[in-house]
């Protein structure tokens, strides 16, 4: 076994158990040029700082160009037996150019190494979700614009409720995959500060230039207190969170492409790319994309809750527990990117049956509304319009009709005020159209929604 970096204090070499027990590497090695980076910063502000000289950083730094390109070549495998990839870089660094080397750690820790790896690592992936959401969000917002137009049925419990439009109901999820883009965004504002510099936990006595090493990091500055830096893991908390709010609004989204690709509301299709048959009955076309994406979704609650655990009762600054949030959180990475990447074409390609749509509208009573609106406007309180709404109602289950096809005189067995322009206000059409209050369901107003929109993003 190779000597740790910290002999000197052991007279025992670690238990290879133990070591494999406390080994990072196997998860956190997908950090190596955020680790490389950070070491690359820090060696140019040691340098500046007279710390070391000009020639140990050029020497360094080209070092660690030559890791960097032969990691991504293939060239230098990680070492299983590292136990991590921060020892791991410095220990192919040693081996290259010798005692040098060994001066990169000068006034720094692992501790605040890890903290800004993890962080160049979370801005890195934030940008990647922002980007997929973005291109989500377009995506619901052409169908939105496309099916602005489309009657169906609004529902409450999963009871037909209302009339609204295809476009209108997107644009509720639109609404909903904005507000997480400005939750990935903030998330990325918060990781964009830079711990490094921060060491063990009280900074140091060396005459480092935290400032620079910030700013050659992308990072809006250096954090304010040593001992929050190297301890602090809100940032990962709070992408969590943010991915687990978008991942709970995707889940929504497939119950209901779920359910209305099924044979009982028939209001699209999957295209056969996104969609999958039965071993044993062939008529079957099963919608597995947006079911895994449901599914799914509970990895992220687990992760997100994870993280709150491992951090809920940890004394300051560093302690080991905190090597756990790595899995964590680049399972929730990599589990909110495989179904954005794949829900968003899912979406772009499944077909619209508008007149099934329509079709369920027209069965549901749900311009009963309208109608007791009707009666309002012939001056009828709504209490008393509801009442004899409901009656009517009622009145058609009995006779198998529809709001639509009950005789005026029927409508006027209930109240005189029912004229024949009711049936004007109760068309399907009319009650959408009639809905003009801001964020209302009318055509006029989802491509109001979609314009104020599609202004907000720069589109």
């Amino acid at each position: 076994m190779k000597e740790t970096m910290w002999a000197g204090r052991f007279q025992k070499q670690l238990d290879s158990e133990v070591n494999d027990f406390n080994s990072s590497i196997s998860f956190d090695a997908r950090m190596y040029k955020q680790d490389i980076a950070g070491s690359l910063a820090h060696v140019a502000m040691l340098a500046k700082a007279k710390i070391l000289t000009d020639a140990e950083c050029a020497m360094i730094s080209e070092a660690l160009g030559g890791i960097l390109q032969d990691i991504e070549s293939g060239a230098l495998p990680f070492d299983p037996v590292a136990e991590d990839i921060h020892m791991f870089v410095e220990a192919e660094l040693t081996a290259r150019i010798g005692d040098v080397g060994k001066k990169l750690h000068t006034a720094r820790s692992r501790n605040d190494q890890v903290a800004i790896d993890t962080r160049l690592y979370l801005m890195e992936a934030a940008d990647t979700i922002i980007a997929e959401t973005e291109t989500l969000l377009e995506t619901v917002l052409k169908q939105a614009e496309q099916y602005a137009d489309t009657i169906m049925p609004g529902y409450t419990h999963l009871q037909r409720a209302q009339p609204v439009t295809f476009g209108y109901h997107l644009m509720a999820y639109a609404n909903m995959f904005e507000r997480d883009l400005r939750r990935l965004r903030f998330c990325r504002e918060s990781a964009a500060v830079s711990p490094l510099g921060s060491c063990a936990l009280a900074g140091t006595t060396y005459p480092t230039d935290r400032f620079m090493t910030a700013a050659a990091l992308h990072c809006s500055g250096p954090c304010e207190n040593a001992m929050d830096g190297v301890s602090d893991r809100d940032f990962v908390i709070e992408l969590a969170a943010a991915i687990a709010m978008l991942m709970m609004h995707l889940s929504r989204f497939s119950e209901e492409i779920i359910l209305w690709c099924s044979w009982e509301f028939r209001f699209i299709e999957l295209d056969d790319a996104y969609s999958t048959g039965s071993s044993i009955m062939p008529q079957k076309k099963n919608p597995d994309i947006p079911e895994l994406v449901r599914g799914k979704t509970g990895r992220a609650y687990g992760n997100l809750v994870t993280l709150l655990t491992v951090m809920k009762g940890l004394p300051l600054a560093y302690n080991k527990d905190m090597q756990e949030d790595k899995e964590a959180i680049f399972d929730s990475i990599d589990t909110v990117l495989q179904c954005l990447h794949i829900f968003t074409p899912m979406l772009s390609t499944m077909r619209v049956r508008a007149e099934n749509m329509r079709a369920a509208a027209a069965n549901g009573f749900i311009n009963a509304t309208d109608c007791a609106d009707y009666l309002v406007g012939k001056g009828l309180p709504f209490r008393a319009a509801y009442k004899v709404t409901g009656s009517l109602v009622a009145r058609c289950i009995g006779d198998g009709k529809t709001l639509e096809t009950l005789p005026l005189a029927v409508y006027r067995e209930y109240s005189p005020l029912f004229e024949e322009d009711v049936f004007a206000a109760i068309d399907m059409a009319a009650c959408v159209e009639k809905r003009t209050s801001f964020g209302a369901t009318s055509p006029v107003k989802v491509r109001e929604q979609i314009a104020l929109m599609k202004a907000r993003l720069g589109k």
